[in-house]
C-alpha cells in the first residue's frame, strides 16, 4: 500500500490541452492516456490523494464518470473546478467514489525512511503548518505555467512541491517520485 498525489487532471477538458501546452491531439486522447497512466502505477489497495480539478467537462461526463475507472482509494482535496464533487460530496462519499473529500488536509507519508508530515492543499501556500520543522508541502493549481510568478516563487520555497499532472507527466506519483519530477521540471525551466 503506497500513497500518491496528483492534482489537476482536468478530464474531459479540451481547452488545458493548449493552455497547458499537453501532449495530445484531443481530449478523449488526454483522458484515456491519463486514466491508462494511473491504473498502471496505482493498485486499489494504494491511496491517490487527489489535489482538486479533476474534471473541467462542462455537461458531458460528471467527475463521478472519471473517478469510477480509477485505481486505488480516492482522497479528493478540493479545487476550484470541482463543482460537481462540493455539490454532490454525500454521493460521492456514500458511493465510495471517494473515501475522503476537504478543503485540506494534513497526512503522514514515508520519505527517506522518515514518517513526515505532509500538507495537502489545491493552492500554493507561502508557509505551512510545521515549515519550520521539514514538514512537506504539496499543492496544484498552477500547472506547468513558467510565466506565473507564483510558480517561480514555489520552485525556490523549501519542501514545497507541484502535483500538477502537467509536471508528473500525467501520473499519479510516489513522494518520493514527486520531489524528482519536480527537480527534473525546474531544471528543465531555468
Amino acid at each position: 500500500m503506497k500513497n500518491f498525489y496528483i492534482a489537476d487532471t482536468h478530464f474531459g477538458h479540451y481547452n488545458i490541452i493548449r493552455l497547458c501546452q499537453r501532449p495530445f491531439q484531443t481530449v478523449d486522447e488526454m483522458d484515456q492516456t491519463m486514466i491508462k497512466n494511473w491504473n498502471q502505477a496505482v493498485s486499489d489497495e494504494d491511496t491517490v490523494y487527489i489535489l482538486g480539478d479533476v474534471s473541467f467537462s462542462k455537461g458531458s461526463k460528471s467527475p463521478d464518470e472519471y473517478l469510477s475507472k480509477l485505481n486505488g482509494k480516492k482522497i479528493i482535496i478540493m479545487g476550484n473546478h470541482d463543482y460537481d464533487i462540493l455539490k454532490n460530496k454525500q454521493k460521492y462519499l456514500k458511493q465510495k467514489i471517494a473515501k475522503w473529500i476537504s478543503d485540506y488536509s494534513e497526512i503522514r507519508d514515508e520519505l527517506n525512511g522518515e514518517n513526515k508530515r505532509i500538507i495537502l492543499s489545491h493552492y500554493p501556500i507561502l508557509e505551512w503548518n510545521g515549515f519550520f520543522r521539514g514538514s512537506i508541502h504539496l499543492y496544484g493549481h498552477i500547472h506547468n505555467n513558467t510565466e506565473n510568478q507564483t510558480l517561480k516563487i514555489m520552485q525556490n520555497i523549501d519542501n514545497a512541491y507541484n502535483v500538477g499532472a502537467d509536471i508528473l507527466d500525467f501520473t499519479p506519483r510516489t513522494l518520493d517520485e514527486v520531489i524528482e519530477y519536480n527537480k527534473k521540471f525546474s531544471l528543465s525551466h531555468q
